[in-house]
Formats: structure tokens, C-alpha cells, sequence
């Protein structure tokens, strides 16, 4: 008991050092998705071939869009549901400009039961940060 007084502020900071490290594991679970960085999307890209679903207004899409993109805006997405059926089960990538849409996106994925979502982190913009190509 003694050593909890005296340690107190030690234990703290371990208990918040380790929640810190647990939040963005907790964050993606919550989301239904795996978030990925631009290279693991390129990874998964080529070996996956998966469902490239852009939730961007089809204003956005038209200014670069990621080679084989299928675009459904995120408004549209409950209503389109029917056209990504046959990707249930396999994997799909959803991007939008800077993730925030594409979060909202796999959780309405996931409570369609999609079960391989990937959503890329920093979405469009992280993309052209890495000097990735856009189709136009």
C-alpha cells in the first residue's frame, strides 16, 4: 500500500501512457476499418486488387481520382448499397479527401457487414503528399 502512495504519479503516467498507445487500435475498431498509410494502400493495391471506393463529390473526383476508383459520395452511399453487394466480403479501400468522409463511409459498411474495409489515412491529400499519381 505504501508503495502505491509513494509511486502514484509513476503508476499514472503508465496507465496514461499505455492508454495513449491502445487509442489508435480502439479508434479503427470503433470505425470498422484498418486505417492505411499510402504505401500499405499501394501494398494492398497490387496484391489484393481491391473494390477502390471514393466517397468525394463527383466534382472532387473529376480533379484526380486513384487509377480504377468506382465514385459514390458519401450523400449517395446508403442508397447505392446494391451496386457494392458483390464486394462484401472482399477487399475494399475507401478514400475521400482527408479521411473524415471515408470514416463515416466504413461504418456504414460495417453495419452492411462488409467484412475487408481499409480506409486511407489522410485520404486524397495524403496521396498527392507522396507524390502518388492521379487519374484525371
Amino acid at each position: 500500500m505504501d508503495f502505491l502512495k509513494q509511486n502514484i504519479l509513476l503508476i499514472g503516467l503508465a496507465l496514461g501512457s499505455g492508454i495513449t498507445l491502445l487509442w489508435p487500435m480502439l479508434a479503427r475498431a470503433g470505425a470498422g476499418s484498418v486505417l492505411i498509410s499510402v504505401t500499405e494502400a499501394v501494398m494492398l493495391m497490387s496484391r489484393n486488387q481491391p473494390l477502390i471506393l471514393d466517397v468525394r463529390e463527383p466534382d472532387e473526383f473529376a480533379q484526380g481520382h486513384l487509377q480504377g476508383a468506382r465514385n459514390i459520395p458519401l450523400a449517395q452511399l446508403n442508397a447505392r448499397l446494391g451496386e457494392l453487394q458483390k464486394f462484401r466480403d472482399k477487399p475494399v479501400l475507401v478514400v475521400c479527401q482527408s479521411g473524415s468522409r471515408a470514416k463515416a463511409a466504413c461504418t456504414l459498411l460495417k453495419a452492411e457487414h462488409f467484412t475487408a474495409l481499409h480506409q486511407l489515412q489522410g485520404g486524397i491529400q495524403a496521396w498527392v503528399s507522396a507524390n502518388m499519381p492521379l487519374i484525371k
